[in-house]
C-alpha cells in the first residue's frame, strides 16, 4: 500500500476526468491523481473508427481555460479531440498517470481504498469519470451465430475494408450507428440500417449558427432534469444530426427496416415480420453500466447504475462525473462536462 494519502483520486483521463482535475486545481487541491487504463491521453478517442467527426463544432468541443485550435465552426476530428485533450493536460499540469487499471474500490474507516494492478492507494475522494457505460451491449437476439455472417461491435469497427465483402447490416439508431451506415454507402451497394424508432434529423446549422448555439439560446442544451425543459428535452428520443443519412435513404444508398427480432445464421428477422439475408452485422447497439469495481455497498443500484443526485453519491466521498445527464442533455459531452465538474468543485471544496 502506498504510504502517501491523497485527498481526490479521479478514475479516467477522459474529458471528464480531466475537466473535473483542472476544477480541482482551480479550488487549490493539488495532492489529486488521475489514473486511467489507456496508455496516452485521448486514446480513448483514437481508438474509434477512423472517419469519425463530432457534431460539435469546435467552439462547443473545448474544456473550460483552453479553447481548440482552428476555425471555431468547424467540426473535429476524433484525432483532433483526442490532441486537444493531450494538449489541454500538458497546459494546465494535470497529474495523470496512464497504463495503470483499476481493478476495485474499497471504503474502510473513512478511507477510499483503490487496487491497481500494480498497488493499492489511498484517498480521501473519488471521482468515478470513466464514462457511463463501458462494456458493449448486444441485444439477445442471436439464436444461431455460426460462420455465415461476421458480428462486430461498432466500438471495434474501424473502416469498411475491415468488413467482409457484401452486404451490410447496422442495427441501431444513434449518430454512430447513422455515420457508418453512410460510410459503407459510398464502399459497397448493400447497406441496410435497422432502428427501433422513426429517425429525428437536426441539421448541424440553422440560419448559419450551429445547432448548439440555437439550443444554448433556446435554454435546452443546460436546462437541467429538474426543470420543465429539461424533462421535456429528456422525453424526446436523441436526433441524428446532419442530412447525410436523410439524403442516402432517400437516394437509396441505405435502406432501412424496423428492429430486430431475430438473426438465425446470416437470416435477420425484423418486428414487421420480414427477413434479409446478410453478410456483415455491425451492432450500434450502445453499451451497458459495468461498475463492478465499486465494491461498497449502497453505491450502485440493482441494476448496475450508480445511485446518485447531480454525481453526488449517497457515500460520503464518492462522486461521479461525465454521465449521459448527470444533470442536463450537455452533461455526457465535451462541452457540457466542465460545467458539472465546477458545481462538483464548488460543492465539496
Amino acid at each position: 500500500m502506498s504510504e502517501k494519502i491523497y485527498e481526490v483520486i479521479i478514475i479516467g483521463a477522459g474529458q471528464a476526468g480531466i475537466a473535473m482535475s483542472y476544477q480541482l486545481k482551480q479550488k487549490g487541491v493539488e495532492n489529486q491523481l488521475v489514473i486511467d487504463a489507456h496508455m496516452r491521453i485521448g486514446d480513448s478517442w483514437r481508438n474509434r473508427y477512423k472517419s469519425l467527426v463530432l457534431f460539435t463544432p469546435k467552439s462547443f468541443s473545448g474544456l473550460p481555460g483552453l479553447k481548440m485550435k482552428g476555425n471555431p465552426n468547424s467540426y473535429p476530428t476524433k484525432n483532433e479531440i483526442a490532441d486537444y485533450l493531450e494538449d489541454y493536460v500538458a497546459h494546465f499540469k494535470l497529474p495523470c498517470r496512464m497504463g495503470t487499471l483499476v481493478t476495485g474500490i474499497e471504503k474502510k474507516n473513512g478511507l477510499f481504498n483503490v487496487f491497481t494492478e500494480e498497488e493499492e492507494l489511498q484517498s480521501r475522494k473519488v471521482f468515478i469519470a470513466s464514462g457511463a457505460f463501458q462494456k458493449p451491449f448486444i441485444p439477445p437476439v442471436i439464436k444461431n451465430e455460426g460462420s455465415a455472417v461476421s458480428h462486430i461491435h461498432s466500438s471495434l469497427y474501424i473502416e469498411p475494408k475491415s468488413l467482409r465483402s457484401g452486404s451490410v447490416l447496422v442495427v441501431g439508431g444513434g449518430n454512430s450507428g447513422a455515420q457508418i451506415a453512410v460510410e459503407l454507402s459510398t464502399d459497397r451497394e448493400d447497406v441496410t440500417l435497422a432502428l427501433s424508432y422513426p429517425p429525428t434529423y437536426l441539421p448541424l446549422r440553422v440560419l448559419g449558427k450551429s445547432i448548439f448555439y440555437w439550443l444554448e439560446k433556446l435554454q435546452l442544451l443546460y436546462a437541467g432534469a429538474d426543470t420543465v425543459r429539461g424533462r421535456q428535452f429528456k422525453k424526446s428520443n436523441d436526433p441524428i444530426f446532419g442530412t447525410e443519412l436523410k439524403c442516402a435513404v432517400k437516394e437509396q444508398k441505405v435502406k432501412t427496416k424496423p428492429r430486430v427480432t431475430e438473426v438465425s445464421g446470416d437470416r435477420v428477422t425484423f418486428s414487421d415480420g420480414s427477413t434479409l439475408k446478410v453478410n456483415n452485422i455491425i451492432w450500434a447497439t450502445g453499451f451497458v453500466p459495468a461498475y463492478e469495481m465499486i465494491r461498497i455497498d449502497g453505491a450502485i443500484d440493482k441494476k448496475d447504475k450508480p445511485l446518485h443526485n447531480r454525481g453526488v453519491s449517497p457515500i460520503d466521498g464518492l462522486y461521479y462525473i461525465g454521465l449521459p445527464w448527470q444533470y442536463n442533455r450537455g452533461s455526457g459531452l465535451v462541452c457540457g462536462v466542465g460545467r458539472d465538474a465546477k458545481y462538483l468543485a464548488d460543492k465539496i471544496f
